[in-house]
């Protein structure tokens, strides 16, 4: 499901129009993002859990040469599902 289908179901399951089916899909997306980038998580009893890992610094091989190179350690976002969610997929 891309964005768009994602938007439509939305529209079509809370009865609004596109225009504002979009505008809660991007609200949504950026008050994750803006709550991840401070640190915190963001959890949805049932759904899941967003948050921010730290993966470290490490040795990776360029797939051309096979020359050894540095990664830097860098944030990344995690999602965690919630039990309700495992259950049913």
């Amino acid at each position: 499901m891309n964005k768009a289908e994602l938007i439509d179901k939305i529209s079509a399951d809370a009865g609004i129009t596109k225009t504002q089916a979009n505008t809660v899909l991007d609200s949504f997306v950026e008050a994750v993002t803006k709550t991840l980038k401070k640190g915190d998580k963001v959890t949805l009893v049932g759904f899941g859990t967003f948050s921010v890992t730290k993966r470290a610094a490490r040795n990776g091989r360029n797939p051309q040469t096979g020359a050894v190179i540095k990664i830097k350690a860098k944030k990344v976002a995690r999602f965690k599902a919630g039990k309700e969610l495992a259950s049913k997929i």
